[in-house]
């Protein structure tokens, strides 16, 4: 379980440094001829804690396929995390898998079938998980509010959110998904503002999330910097968009993301009436390099 977990890690660093669609098909054939093997017939005391490591790994396979834009594949891998789940008899993975479908169903459109996994997730917590992962759960039923247009209900939730989240860095790291913390907090606000239509507000919360994340987090930075710039543009501000696309120069180098890469687009698109602004042009060229 270990060597898997550490794997997995591994693998996780490569994700967040060059994107879903850098080391995607390393990790699939980890999962099918490394780690499939070890499940058939597996008993006894190791029993649990080996799903729960595969559950792990085939939820981090569906998140890279996600993120590379394939996304019947990554609906698989994600299925076959909550049946590692149960197996595992593991209530949090099985809730952060559906949490994961929704985020996923939001991206492609589907609000209320995202509002539907979101409200499945925390069912599937209950109220007496992980405070991290109840505040990551919470978060993403917020978002998810927010994509049917229930503003009440969405600014309701990330209230309860941040609280979850106060009570959590309050506690010892016990849980695997741990990566949900204040720079995280942020971006879901965003992500929910920008649903409701304040683009100022999202703006704001979207660089706050962008200032803070570690260096490791480059595809997430380059993400979140890139719906920052789209908050600001449709906020009416062209020339502050394109300076933060400039600033992400760095991190978009040699990121292969389908998510990064369809935010370039749409961003190049929704520009076009920019273009003559000195700074929009040389963003744009830049996008241009980008996607060829």
């Amino acid at each position: 379980m270990d060597r898997i977990r550490a794997t997995t890690r591994h693998f996780g660093d490569l994700d967040d440094l060059y994107g879903g669609g850098h080391a995607r098909r390393a990790v699939a054939a980890y999962l099918v001829h490394d780690v499939a093997p070890l499940l058939r017939g597996t008993g006894g005391g190791s029993r649990p804690d080996l799903f729960r490591a595969a559950g792990e790994l085939a939820y981090l396979a569906a998140y890279m396929a996600m993120d590379a834009g394939a996304h019947g594949l990554a609906l698989r891998y994600y299925v076959q995390a909550v049946r590692l789940a149960d197996e595992a008899g593991d209530r949090a993975l099985r809730a952060t898998a559906l949490r994961s479908m929704a985020v996923q169903a939001r991206e492609v459109g589907h609000n209320r079938e995202a509002l539907a996994l979101a409200d499945a997730a925390a069912s599937a917590l209950g109220d007496c998980g992980p405070q991290r992962i109840l505040a990551w759960i919470t978060g993403m039923q917020a978002e998810a509010h927010a994509g049917v247009a229930d503003r009440w209900d969405a600014l309701l939730l990330l209230r309860r959110t941040e609280a979850q989240l106060e009570r959590a860095d309050s506690l010892p790291e016990k849980e695997w998904v741990g990566n949900y913390r204040r720079e995280s907090l942020q971006h879901q606000t965003g992500l929910a503002l920008t649903a409701l239509g304040d683009h100022a507000g999202a703006a704001q919360h979207f660089a706050a999330s962008m200032g803070t994340r570690r260096p490791v987090e480059r595809r997430t930075r380059a993400m979140i910097g890139l719906r920052c710039a789209h908050a600001h543009l449709r906020g009416g501000d062209a020339e502050r968009a394109a300076a933060t696309v400039l600033g992400l120069r760095e991190d978009l180098a040699g990121i292969a993301s389908a998510r990064v890469h369809r935010e370039l687009r749409q961003l190049r698109q929704e520009w076009q009436p920019y273009r003559a602004a000195p700074h929009v042009a040389t963003a744009d060229s830049l996008a241009a390099g980008l996607l060829h």
